[in-house]
């Protein structure tokens, strides 16, 4: 499929672009590379921290669902909002329309209802801000996401940190599942909320203390969210400040700790999160997590492609 037959739509479920100039160069940059774009976000309707007010950002949703000429949904950026339109989006409309919706971080507040109402996949992805308005484009991030969405397998490597600890040797399969940790346990209790039974489910998040990392994923450990599920696969967790009071308590203390309080594996080296470099995951995809000491593949099939 060439890029003048991929219709791409823009819309802002969550955040508005913190730079509309910025953001309009990366719309003519994907039109001059030859996508259809139909972009939905009209700036003069922003709202407060919003792309609109919640009807607004509905709307574009739904118009970008609906679209005929349209393959890929791409959500114009995280930050929050998702999680005020979940009673009123109509997934099984999503589902039916067959786009291929991409996002990650606040997206994570689509994906798992989603896939627990309907059994749709969506994908965890690059967003129109910031990966199409760079200056400099990440190759590997975009390199990533068209090859997971031409499919019909597609492969992650992961690698552990210089210096961290090494992950343990694990041959597993199950169902891809996971995002934002925060927004997975906001979802916690909720009818939004799904682990599918036996899954992989993998992490990440920014701006959070190791502190709070770990309450969170003990939270999902309490709640049962990780009974049954064959490894949880760690991304990015950057952008916190340690001070002095946590006294070498720090993201590899963490690490340790889950290590030894979990009934699962716990494998690191996943390149995901708020990160340039970004791999594209298909949420709710098949997935087999092959680990060594160093590293792992992840290779996913049975998801939607182009």
């Amino acid at each position: 499929m060439s890029t003048s037959t991929i219709g791409i739509a823009i819309a802002a479920p969550s955040g508005r672009p913190p730079d509309i100039e910025a953001y309009k160069l990366g719309v003519q940059r994907l039109q001059q590379q030859g996508f259809l774009v139909h972009d939905y976000y009209d700036d003069d309707k922003k709202f407060q921290r919003f792309g609109g007010t919640d009807e607004v950002r509905l709307a574009q949703l739904n118009a970008a669902a609906a679209d005929p000429e349209v393959q890929v949904v791409v959500a114009l950026r995280g930050s929050y909002g998702m999680s005020r339109l979940l009673p009123m989006i109509d997934f099984r409309q999503m589902a039916d329309s067959g786009k291929l919706f991409v996002g990650y971080s606040d997206f994570t507040a689509f994906q798992m209802p989603l896939f627990k109402q309907t059994g749709r996949i969506s994908f965890g992805g690059p967003m129109m801000c910031d990966d199409f308005i760079r200056p400099e484009p990440v190759r590997y991030t975009l390199d990533q996401f068209w090859n997971c969405l031409r499919g019909p397998v597609h492969t992650v490597r992961g690698a552990v940190a210089e210096g961290g600890a090494d992950n343990p040797r694990i041959d597993v399969s199950g169902r891809l599942w996971g995002g934002n940790l925060a927004m997975m346990v906001s979802l916690l209790g909720t009818p939004y909320f799904q682990a599918p039974e036996q899954g992989i489910c993998f992490i990440e998040d920014v701006g959070e203390h190791p502190y709070r990392i770990e309450r969170m994923v003990l939270q999902l450990l309490y709640a049962g969210a990780l009974d049954g599920q064959r490894a949880l696969v760690l991304g990015d967790f950057s952008g916190y400040k340690l001070n002095p009071v946590d006294n070498g308590y720090d993201f590899e203390a963490v690490l340790a700790y889950l290590r030894q309080r979990l009934p699962i594996p716990v494998l690191t080296g996943l390149p995901f999160g708020h990160i340039k470099e970004r791999a594209t995951l298909p949420y709710g995809g098949m997935a087999q997590l092959v680990s060594d000491a160093r590293g792992f593949d992840l290779t996913i099939s049975d998801y939607p492609t182009l």
